[in-house]
């Protein structure tokens, strides 16, 4: 779990995803010659900082979001949430701005009417827009794995462990993902238009529900806000119950993934998400266990040679 660590020890709220971006091209520059198949890298750090693998001749793209939540400093020091991070008691904040390194803790200050501001508590001023995420906290127990922004930097993880034996197809690291989505929209008319690929999957982290639990599998995600195409979906079902691979069905309300800007876009994408069951979402004090990683994986790499 060390490259874990490592993808989880580098900011990247969205917006910013810069050095992350970095880091993961070249790591693969770094490792692609030990990999099955050496595959052609587009990196584009002046469009988003946007990253694409492509094996061989792709059918099916893997997307995983390298953006995190966070918190955009205001005025005064108010705190303002990039996506939907959820405050509790005690959370630390990290970051830089042109006076220096920040760390600081999250203070709520209710109001007269009932509603709360969030302040970070530091003795200077922060400079306005400045961006804080979560301050790393790698846990590892025999059991699980208890760290910040398991959403989805464990996402990423799977996607480079799929990249070690993958022959053909392309995996594409997006940003935004947290905050509107955007450079999925560029890389899947790319893949579409070169290699006529229309197959997606969302290697990216869900919740734990009432329907979805730890320690059974990978969700398989039959909708969210979204709806993905049906036929898709069954195919992926039926290949994943030939292999005998675990795995759990998710059908939920709300929330959505890459899979959205997908279904929103002007092209004909099946997409479909696949990702473990964390808990304590979007806090510093994300849960994955590892049987639910490695699952996740397992699917990954069964439908990527089958679809």
């Amino acid at each position: 779990m060390n490259l874990l660590k490592e993808l989880i020890s580098i900011p990247g709220v969205s917006s910013d995803e810069s050095r992350i971006c970095k880091f993961i091209y070249e790591y693969c520059l770094s490792n692609r010659n030990s990999w099955k198949n050496i595959p052609e890298i587009v990196y584009e750090p002046n469009k988003h900082d946007g990253l694409m693998l492509i094996f061989g001749k792709p059918r099916t793209a893997i997307y995983a979001h390298i953006d995190t939540i966070g918190y955009s400093v205001g005025y005064s020091n108010n705190l303002i949430p990039v996506g939907s991070p959820r405050f509790m008691e005690g959370m630390i904040l990290v970051g830089h701005d042109k006076s220096g390194e920040i760390e600081t803790e999250i203070m709520m200050f209710e109001q007269p009417d009932g509603d709360y501001d969030l302040k970070c508590i530091f003795d200077r001023q922060i400079s306005p827009g400045t961006l804080l995420s979560f301050k790393p906290n790698f846990i590892e127990t025999e059991r699980y794995i208890q760290s910040p922004y398991l959403d989805n930097r464990l996402g990423v993880f799977a996607a480079l462990k799929i990249a070690e034996n993958l022959e053909n197809g392309a995996i594409v690291f997006s940003t935004y993902e947290e905050h509107g989505g955007n450079s999925v929209d560029y890389f899947s008319e790319f893949l579409y238009n070169k290699y006529d690929l229309y197959q997606a999957l969302i290697s990216d982290i869900t919740w734990v529900t009432d329907g979805v639990k730890h320690g059974a599998g990978a969700a398989i995600s039959l909708r969210d806000s979204m709806l993905p195409r049906r036929k898709y979906v069954d195919q992926i079902l039926s290949i994943c119950k030939a292999n005998k691979l675990p795995f759990q069905i998710e059908v939920e309300s709300a929330g959505g993934s890459d899979g959205s800007t997908l279904q929103k876009s002007h092209l004909p994408i099946n997409w479909c998400f696949i990702g473990a069951p964390e808990n304590h979402v979007h806090t510093n004090k994300e849960i994955v266990y590892k049987y639910d990683i490695d699952n996740m994986i397992n699917i990954f790499q069964v439908l990527m040679k089958e679809l």
